[in-house]
């Protein structure tokens, strides 16, 4: 039995977390604005969707606020998208094999339009979606660009990421803009702490069908969490690397 998130399930954490979202859109706004001014540049831009076929991890809470602005459609597409994360999550023998499954075989997340190459559910986008921004150019977030660069190649773009003040010498992506993002990582822990009395974290097309779930989330809401891993485990969508389930 299914439920479809109305505007009065969780108001508080869903409003705490709206105003995370719009803090970070005022503050991320300002920092690449100076950034801009400064020499700067974000290569993120309208229609680049590159990085949509990466897995991303959410809070409960985020998929929660996610699914109550997908239409019917999209939440089907979400639940079959949920279905292939969790049969290569059970396939995968490490975690590189299943990033690189998740990205190849898997592909693009089914709320990205690939024909315009734009989010269509853009405002209801988890944190992870909306801090994730490239200092370079976004032929290196298209999957198999890293992974085929020869040695050479590859140590002389690592060197390149570790003299730019944006990144964190790791990544291309603009650290700064990530670290902003952990406010609203920490809205959603605390709000599910209140609300809940769990902490519910894992993959975003995952959660997104199991806050669908009237019987998973009536668990949740009760600070079941033996109940709602049963429950998550009869739908087919329980997997220790997916879905954490924590008590505060």
């Amino acid at each position: 039995m299914s439920l479809r998130p109305s505007k009065n399930v969780d108001q508080p954490m869903i409003s705490s977390l709206t105003r995370a979202y719009e803090r970070y859109t005022k503050q991320s706004g300002h920092w690449i604005e100076r950034f801009v001014q400064q020499g700067g540049r974000v290569h993120c831009q309208a229609g680049c969707a590159n990085c949509c076929s990466f897995p991303i991890r959410v809070s409960l809470a985020e998929a929660l606020f996610t699914a109550s602005h997908l239409t019917d459609t999209q939440l089907q597409a979400m639940n079959v998208h949920a279905a292939r994360v969790m049969q290569n999550a059970r396939t995968a023998t490490s975690w590189d094999l299943y990033f690189q499954r998740h990205r190849t075989d898997i592909g693009f997340c089914p709320l990205l339009d690939q024909t315009t190459g734009s989010c269509t559910a853009y405002q209801a986008r988890p944190g992870r979606c909306r801090d994730t921004y490239s200092a370079y150019d976004a032929h290196y977030c298209k999957v198999g660009t890293l992974e085929q660069m020869n040695r050479q190649e590859s140590q002389a773009f690592q060197r390149e990421i570790k003299t730019n003040p944006a990144t964190d010498g790791t990544s291309h992506y603009i650290a700064p803009l990530e670290d902003m993002g952990e406010d609203i990582w920490q809205v959603a822990s605390q709000s599910m702490q209140e609300t809940w009395g769990l902490e519910i974290w894992g993959d975003f097309w995952v959660l997104t069908s199991l806050s669908t779930n009237e019987i998973f989330m009536n668990a949740v809401r009760a600070g079941n969490a033996k109940q709602a891993i049963k429950q998550a485990k009869k739908l087919g969508l329980w997997h220790i690397e997916i879905v954490q389930i924590g008590t505060a």
